[in-house]
């Protein structure tokens, strides 16, 4: 399968094809006349690499990810690692963000609560 035939029939960007080709991770993706080919496997990992992206890694998080999983089972606890520390700026994103809505919504409070006041003095 070409790149576009896997970006097309996988919903997979071209760019991250690209990518994943210009890392060399791609040992059973095959030259043929010029064009990539892609097999199953090639297609997994590529799935996972899209995963990767969507959790907010980085292109170099995602690299370093995928090395350590290329080696298999044996680098199972530095991926882990690598999660729990995405995991745990994802929840200090989201606990920031809930300190914003509390910010707007207590200014939400007090513009209400001063037209309550100005529509009662009239």
């Amino acid at each position: 399968m070409t790149v576009n035939e896997a970006s097309e029939k996988y919903h997979i960007p071209v760019e991250i094809l690209k990518e994943y080709e210009s890392w060399g991770l791609c040992g059973e993706v095959k030259m043929v006349m010029g064009v990539w080919q892609y097999n199953d496997q090639d297609l997994q990992r590529l799935g996972m690499i899209m995963t990767l992206h969507e959790i907010g890694f980085s292109n170099e998080e995602v690299e370093a990810y995928m090395r350590l999983f290329l080696k298999g089972d044996s680098t199972e606890k530095e991926r882990l690692e690598m999660l729990k520390k995405k995991r745990g700026k994802v929840l200090d994103e989201i606990h920031f963000k809930e300190k914003q809505l509390d910010c707007m919504d207590y200014l939400r409070y007090k513009i209400t609560k001063a037209q309550k006041k100005f529509n009662s003095n009239i």
